[in-house]
């Protein structure tokens, strides 16, 4: 799998939990969730999303590794090398 195809995916995923939120405008590296102002549930959903999508299991206590944009997107692209 590509890095571009991981990171379209990821993005499209985010598109859907929160549409009006531009990936230009938010800070990589910060609480994704404050980024886009998601709660815990559209956190879950995104998760489960992204599972889902590249058949990965993302466990739970795998979570703070998945704080921010871009330590999420290390991460799939690390299960999906």
């Amino acid at each position: 799998m590509t890095d571009m195809t991981v990171e379209a995916a990821l993005a499209e995923e985010l598109h859907r939990i929160a549409p009006d939120i531009a990936l230009d405008d938010i800070d990589r590296t910060q609480d994704l969730r404050e980024e886009f102002d998601i709660d815990s549930m559209d956190f879950l959903t995104l998760v489960t999303a992204l599972g889902k999508r590249f058949d990965l299991d993302m466990p739970e206590a795998d979570y703070p590794k998945m704080e921010s944009y871009d330590a999420l997107l290390e991460y799939l692209r690390s299960k999906t090398a």
